[in-house]
């Protein structure tokens, strides 16, 4: 009994009251935010048709108000009947009346919405909070669900959301050749442009997963025990390129084959992929700031300056030269055997064995 309790409801990890997941995926999500005995998914919140953000972050949680959140929580799950005032939704997603942030479309304001018991168009259940933007559509789902359904969220302002069969259409008239692969997973995609095939609107020759540019499934390994071992390798290969849009950030982001960005980065927005606005990740902590340092001690065989291996004058027999190839080693002229006159080098390894340490004019 004592294990049981351990196991209890209370000590789990918290569910996003929006989307009803604990264990959601936050590259589609956003992290969890809890204040005031309430969790949510930041883009849970944000995608939400029955909440408006207020203008500042300090307002409950990242600037909705708490009790928004809990009678948005509450209509999304209830039988009620007509609350809303107006009768049409326009396109913009919000009904007259809206409140937003300056820049943002205004959002659903709470009591001009319907009621109605809200399922998912994808899972079924109850509870969904996202509403399709097109004029006249009753369909509803959940964040998480939207990739499975084959739903469009897009994460820019506005945060706009639309069901499968009203998201955006942006189709190109062209197709991939015959076994065209992914450049990212190496992988053959669909023969035409579908939610999961997409295509490069500037050179129209980048056929790419959607999986690959946005988060990147993580396959399991099949065969023989050698095939498995192969495939796991590979695997790790392709979960590093996978996911580019995430890694990349706006900054960075371009197409896979012939770099455009001008009308890559747009087309990505509006279909519903995921661009952080911010610095690459592989720039966080610095890592790859060693790139940037140079080599900056004598590879000689027998170092003869006496203030070291890693010391060096500007000028004259004991400057430091690098290899002109690799720029790995170095060598102090006088260390080599080289004349003040010598400007370049080349190590062992580039110039060959035996041959190495030589000088060039």
């Amino acid at each position: 009994m004592a294990n049981r309790k351990e196991e209890a409801p209370d000590a789990r990890e918290p569910a996003c009251l929006l989307c009803r997941r604990a264990d959601a995926d936050p590259d589609i999500c956003g992290d969890k935010r809890e204040k005031h005995g309430l969790c949510a998914h930041v883009f849970c919140l944000y995608f939400a048709s029955l909440l408006s953000r207020k203008d500042k972050d300090r307002t409950g949680l990242m600037g909705f108000r708490t009790r928004d959140i809990r009678l948005a929580v509450s209509r999304a799950a209830q039988k009620a009947g007509l609350w809303a005032e107006t009768q049409q939704r326009p396109q913009s997603c919000a009904l007259p009346g809206a409140v937003g942030l300056p820049g943002e479309a205004p959002r659903l304001p709470l009591m001009g919405l319907l009621g109605s018991f809200q399922h998912c168009c994808v899972c079924g259940e109850t509870g969904a909070t996202i509403m399709c933007c097109q004029e006249d559509c009753d369909r509803w789902f959940h964040l998480p669900c939207a990739k499975d359904g084959a739903c469009v969220t897009q994460y820019i302002a506005q945060y706009s959301a639309y069901c499968p069969e009203h998201r955006p259409d942006l189709k190109l008239e062209v197709t991939p050749e015959p076994e065209t692969e992914c450049p990212i997973c190496m992988e053959t995609v669909d023969d035409r442009e579908t939610y999961g095939t997409m295509v490069c609107p500037a050179c129209k020759r980048a056929w790419f997963h959607r999986d690959c540019i946005q988060v990147g499934p993580f396959p399991q390994p099949r065969g023989t025990a050698g095939a498995q071992q192969h495939q796991g390798l590979t695997t790790l290969l392709l979960f590093a390129l996978q996911g580019q849009a995430l890694r990349a950030g706006v900054l960075c982001l371009h197409c896979p084959l012939c770099r455009d960005v001008r009308a890559f980065l747009p087309r990505m927005f509006i279909m519903g992929i995921r661009i952080p606005f911010r610095q690459p990740t592989w720039e966080d902590n610095d890592a790859f700031a060693e790139l940037g340092e140079r080599h900056n001690w004598c590879n000689a065989g027998e170092c003869l300056y006496p203030g070291g291996r890693e010391e060096a004058e500007e000028e004259g027999p004991w400057e430091l030269l690098l290899c002109s190839s690799c720029a790995a080693e170095g060598t102090h002229r006088h260390c080599s055997g080289l004349r003040n006159s010598t400007a370049s080098w080349e190590c062992d390894s580039c110039a060959g064995q035996g041959t190495g340490m030589s000088p060039q004019g």
